[in-house]
């Protein structure tokens, strides 16, 4: 299953946790995949899209960065996924 990751860092912790990030990587348990990220223009908001069959594999990942940001986590399908589901019915 793929996940958008919405993370919103707390006011004046970017810098930290892109220190955490040098320091030790992006922290992420065995069975979750990181595909890509993007982060918004003020480098606030970072949304990022994993994979992964167990949504646990995300909050044991979210509780090393926990202290510098907020998480929201969206199950997505794709485009065509969506399509799909919309004819199928």
């Amino acid at each position: 299953m793929l996940y958008m990751i919405i993370e919103k860092y707390h006011p004046g912790k970017a810098k930290d946790l892109y220190k955490r990030f040098d320091e030790k990587g992006r922290m992420m348990p065995e069975g979750l995949n990181y595909i890509n990220s993007w982060i918004n223009e003020p480098v606030t908001t970072c949304y990022q899209v994993m994979e992964t069959d167990s949504v646990e594999k995300i909050h044991e990942w979210i509780n090393h960065w926990f202290d510098l940001a907020d998480f929201e986590i969206v199950p997505v399908i794709s485009s065509a996924q969506a399509k799909e589901k919309i004819f199928a019915g």
